[in-house]
């Protein structure tokens, strides 16, 4: 259901002349990325599910982790980079094809999903370089990193204190600019005189701002104080909401309350079945 949303979502960008602007080009890469989250974990942990004997090698772990990081990476950008487009469109609506043109928004594309990598690489290279206990298993649904670093056989609090500072470096900065571009936004719908006005632009809004409260709100409770709280049934239990059920619900979110989406739809259907 994950796959098959995304990819009509995807396809559905595609095929409609109407749907091809800077929010959705936003969104098709948020896609690609639910979709990528969703072929790195589920699979590996469904087969978990009906094994006996639930093992995973080491390569298969340390490419698991790298692709969760990177993609988790890559998402926080990515929301930042659509916070900005509905900054603009909003704030400053008659200068946004001029703003937000196709050079731009390629590069805030290509931004996220570098920087996404290469914190994910950086991770994933210093966690496996840690000594493992051989008497030790991942208690938790995947190669997550909290899991993983938690198997070492020493003393692994710089490896905490690496992983909060960038979580700060690489969350909390894109939180920030996305809390500051909703600042704007809110200050300048409420200025508008009529109703009206004030709902339809809060609408354009309300799609991505129910995935970033989503997104971030797991994320920064998770990660940013490692030690906090009953840890590791947390961590599963945030890890399910993040992996399987975040991944389904961005197409329909984005579906539900979007009119240009569902207008899309209705002309898509009404095409196969005239």
């Amino acid at each position: 259901m994950t796959v098959l949303g995304n990819c009509l979502i995807v396809l559905l960008i595609r095929l409609d002349s109407r749907l091809h602007t800077p929010m959705y080009f936003f969104l098709t890469n948020l896609s690609l990325v639910d979709v990528s989250y969703a072929i790195s974990i589920v699979p590996q942990l469904l087969a978990h599910f009906l094994a006996e004997h639930k093992a995973i090698p080491f390569r298969s772990c340390a490419a698991q982790l790298f692709f969760s990081l990177a993609l988790g990476g890559i998402e926080f950008v990515l929301l930042a980079g659509m916070a900005y487009d509905r900054y603009v469109a909003v704030c400053d609506p008659l200068r946004y094809s001029a703003i937000m043109h196709r050079v731009l928004c390629a590069r805030l594309a290509i931004i996220s999903w570098v920087s996404g990598s290469i914190n994910s690489f950086m991770h994933t290279t210093i966690t496996f370089q840690l000594p493992v206990c051989t008497n030790k298993f991942i208690d938790h649904i995947s190669c997550e990193i909290l899991a993983v670093v938690r198997l070492a056989c020493m003393d692994t609090s710089s490896n905490e204190v690496t992983i909060m500072v960038s979580s700060i470096l690489l969350l909390m900065t894109h939180f920030c600019l996305v809390l500051l571009s909703y600042i704007w936004i809110i200050s300048t719908i409420l200025k508008i005189q009529s109703t009206e006005g004030r709902k339809k632009a809060f609408h354009t809004c309300a799609s991505h701002l129910t995935v970033v409260a989503l997104c971030y709100g797991t994320t920064i409770f998770t990660y940013i104080q490692p030690h906090s709280g009953p840890s590791v049934l947390r961590e599963k239990l945030i890890s399910v909401f993040y992996v399987i059920v975040m991944p389904l619900l961005n197409p329909m979110i984005y579906s539900l309350r979007n009119k240009e989406v569902k207008g899309a739809w209705h002309k898509l259907l009404g095409k196969f079945s005239g």
